[in-house]
């Protein structure tokens, strides 16, 4: 009798059915945002910047971009990353450095950018003065900001076409090279006044055409700009006392109508030189006990002696 084994001797060995790889679980936004904890960004925008509500709701809008592209991808329904690169334009002291830090953040926690810091620069940081400078400049900027943001303020100034000896053009095309082919590590925004931003992107399609978003960022109005200030004072422990609340008012209504208004940096300056007025005044009563109503008030002369009030 033959052993069992000799039986199957030369048998062909019996298949085994591969199994199919599992397939990820669909999850839900409010999984990706758990898990990301960007709704947390998203309330310290609200909470910290004043106004702007047109850009709050767009810089949501890119969130929800950002999620909905995750969920996709994790289904493997997505074909390439969305193209990032923004355009912020307004005046000066409109929070776009700061909406461009809180950027950073949200595509840092839903894993689009690396380490999320934030590199702020103008043309001098990127531009040369002689030849051969400018690409080590730029690209030493560029090393700096890989996985994370560069901000490029009055990024208009890298194009001087009136001068044909200007080494921006240069900059210019080795960012371009970068924003094409490494937009998986690095996010550029480029910053300015509505007006000269346009036309600079008129001078330079090739960047126009990178630029997927474009976040205009309004003025401040009067109540805007006086809650501004509340919030800075209470962040220094500062107040303001009987009818300064009323002088300040009147400060930002004759600012507003000035040369070179800076929106929230305008009032910051104001507030600081009233604090100077301040420290003055109770420097001078040398005697005198200070309280900490003495200490953290300011008083409506502070703010009254601005020159301001003078000329008008």
């Amino acid at each position: 009798m033959n052993h069992p084994l000799h039986l199957f001797a030369g048998a062909a060995p019996t298949a085994v059915a591969e199994e199919a790889p599992a397939k990820p679980p669909a999850r839900s936004v409010a999984e990706v945002l758990a898990d990301s904890q960007v709704e947390e960004v998203l309330r310290e925008l609200d909470t910290d910047l004043v106004g702007l509500a047109p850009v709050k709701a767009r810089i949501r809008d890119i969130a929800a971009l950002l999620v909905v592209d995750k969920l996709r991808a994790n289904l493997g329904l997505t074909a390439q990353a969305p193209s990032l690169h923004m355009s912020f334009t307004g005046n000066p002291g409109t929070g776009k450095t700061t909406v461009a830090m809180r950027m950073a953040q949200i595509l840092h926690r839903l894993g689009y950018v690396r380490k999320g810091h934030l590199v702020a620069v103008t043309r001098d940081d990127l531009v040369g003065q002689y030849i051969g400078h400018t690409a080590p400049k730029t690209k030493e900027v560029l090393k700096k900001a890989m996985g994370g943001v560069l901000f490029i303020d009055e990024a208009y100034y890298l194009y001087r076409p009136e001068n044909e000896r200007d080494y921006g053009q240069e900059a210019i095309e080795i960012l371009l090279q970068v924003m094409e082919n490494q937009r998986d590590d690095l996010v550029v925004i480029l910053a300015g006044y509505a007006d000269r931003m346009e036309t600079f992107f008129r001078s330079n399609p090739g960047l126009s055409s990178r630029i997927a978003h474009h976040l205009d960022f309004p003025d401040y109005q009067p109540a805007e700009l006086m809650a501004i200030a509340d919030k800075m004072l209470r962040a220094q422990n500062y107040r303001l006392g009987e009818g300064a609340g009323e002088a300040l008012e009147r400060y930002i209504a004759l600012r507003i109508r000035q040369p070179h208004f800076a929106n929230a940096r305008s009032v910051r300056n104001a507030l600081d030189r009233a604090r100077l007025r301040q420290a003055s005044r109770l420097f001078a009563d040398r005697e005198r006990v200070l309280t900490a109503a003495d200490l953290t008030t300011l008083d409506a002369g502070d703010i009254l002696a601005s020159r301001l009030f003078a000329t008008a």
